[in-house]
């Protein structure tokens, strides 16, 4: 039973509606520009309907900052103790913990996830597509599943891979400047959430600052590795997905970004340049800070009843 089916129905709905879009305007239908724009138009479709799911993420990511210092102390408070109960203990403390702040330690791989049957339909769609298959009951059908095996765009064929275009130099470099783009898109939307949205007094030295500076390389990686095994048409989407991410990512950090980072400051003080925030009165908060650290003065019991 093929469990993809129901994902791979609406994948090839969204793919064969925007190639007739794109085939009504004057597109040529057989054209590998065609297909390459419908991919692109199923990857914005598809991003759309995950914009809830990418706020829901960023406010698991900033919950994960705030859990930060009360995670760092658990582990400092059990740290050295390798037996069984403490390790039953602190597991269950830091879920305490992870549940009360509403932190979730794989919000930044979420979207990714659920990513992942669209694109293994994307796969499995486009391969079938070139050998001249089609989901039962689909909207692929011969002459369209046909018209995409045939599609190239600029002299290489889309169903065509690195691995096995051993005769095709034009798959060979398109594939290996689509796999080198992947790559530095995936880095730099790392990075920026490492260098600009990341507040250094919640996360320094900490478990989760060391799992993104991992992701930071691990996800690079494993788009140039598994890059050369997919065809051209998959890599469009991956592609154009990687971009949305980039872009998606770039105006949520400018916009909203956390507490304490360098693009939260970087924000404070475009606001304040613009009026739209008062210049922050340093003096009158360290007055207020000075205040609140006094001690405060027992009452006796004789001075309480005459007041």
């Amino acid at each position: 039973m093929d469990f993809l089916w129901p994902i791979k129905w609406v994948v090839e709905a969204l793919l064969v509606s925007f190639h007739s879009l794109w085939s009504f305007l004057g597109f040529n239908g057989d054209d590998g520009l065609t297909w390459v724009l419908s991919i692109i138009g199923l990857v914005l479709v598809i991003r759309a309907a995950l914009i809830p799911l990418f706020v829901r993420q960023i406010k698991g990511q900033r919950n994960m900052v705030l859990a930060q210092p009360e995670l760092a102390a658990l582990q400092k408070r059990y740290k050295g103790k390798t037996d069984q109960e403490s390790r039953q203990k602190m597991a269950t403390e830091q879920m305490e913990i992870y549940k009360r702040t509403g932190s979730n330690p794989l919000s930044s791989c979420l979207p990714l996830l659920v990513q992942m049957p669209i694109f293994s339909s994307l796969f499995f769609v486009l391969s079938d597509a070139q050998k001249g298959k089609f989901i039962s009951g689909g909207w692929l059908n011969t002459e369209l599943a046909d018209s995409f095996s045939k599609a190239t765009f600029f002299g290489a064929p889309l169903h065509e891979t690195f691995l096995s275009a051993t005769a095709t130099l034009e798959v060979k470099i398109m594939a290996a400047v689509m796999i080198f783009v992947m790559t530095a898109t995936q880095f730099i939307t790392q990075r920026q959430i490492i260098a600009k949205n990341q507040n250094p007094a919640s996360v320094q030295s900490t478990q989760y600052m060391q799992t993104q500076k991992i992701m930071l390389w691990i996800f690079p990686i494993i788009f140039a590795i598994s890059g050369i095994s997919f065809p051209l048409g998959v890599m469009w989407y991956w592609l154009a997905s990687n971009f949305w991410t980039m872009g998606q990512q770039f105006v949520v950090i400018r916009n909203m970004p956390t507490e304490g980072s360098k693009a939260w400051h970087d924000r404070q003080a475009r606001l304040e340049k613009r009026g739209k925030l008062a210049p922050l009165d340093i003096q009158a908060i360290e007055d207020a800070e000075a205040v609140n650290r006094q001690r405060v003065q027992p009452v006796g019991k004789r001075n309480k009843k005459r007041k």
